[in-house]
């Protein structure tokens, strides 16, 4: 259960740990006593891309977010906004984050990553187009697939599926990424 929420954004109460009566049992939920508020914690859709590069040999695109600490590189990723289809929000997270047109954007699969409380639409994206990354990247890499490595946990899965699918057996490496 998260515990990001201690007020609630209605009325400013705090927020208390209710037991709950719903379909599959009680269930623990944060709700205000004052105006019955409830914080449902669902998970948030995340979009994710195995990018292979059309002009580039059909290479796999892989970042490095700027925000991490290590040299681990990983698929384009984002949050699918209100009003758009997870494959129109994929197509336009590749173009903000490396200025790649999407080409063709295919359904890879969905998995939960409940350590931060997400759904993964991963997809493979075909695109083209001069390589420029946004603020939010600080590298990338690219790699034919028989290069790559997964690693297993979140997007990981991901990219082991897609590879399984062009008839590469994924190779892993231990998590987290030694130096």
């Amino acid at each position: 259960m998260s515990t990001d929420y201690r007020f609630c954004p209605q009325c400013a109460t705090p927020l208390g740990w209710v037991e709950a009566m719903e379909d599959g049992g009680p269930t623990l939920r944060l709700r205000c006593g004052a105006c019955n508020f409830t914080h449902w914690n669902n998970p948030t859709p995340v979009l994710a891309a195995v990018v292979q590069c059309a002009d580039r040999d059909g290479q796999l695109l892989l970042a490095r977010n700027a925000a991490w600490s290590g040299k681990m590189y990983a698929l384009i990723t984002g949050f699918m906004e209100a009003g758009e289809s997870p494959e129109a929000g994929i197509a336009r997270e590749v173009l903000e984050e490396t200025n790649l047109v999407a080409e063709r954007v295919e359904l890879i699969g969905v998995w939960d990553f409940q350590r931060m409380n997400q759904v993964i639409i991963a997809y493979h994206v075909v695109a083209r187009g001069e390589i420029r990354l946004s603020p939010e990247l600080v590298d990338y890499r690219l790699f034919a697939p028989g290069e790559v490595m997964c690693w297993p946990s979140g997007t990981g899965h991901a990219l082991a599926e897609w590879l399984r699918r062009q008839g590469v057996e994924p190779r892993y490496f231990e998590w987290p990424a030694k130096p």
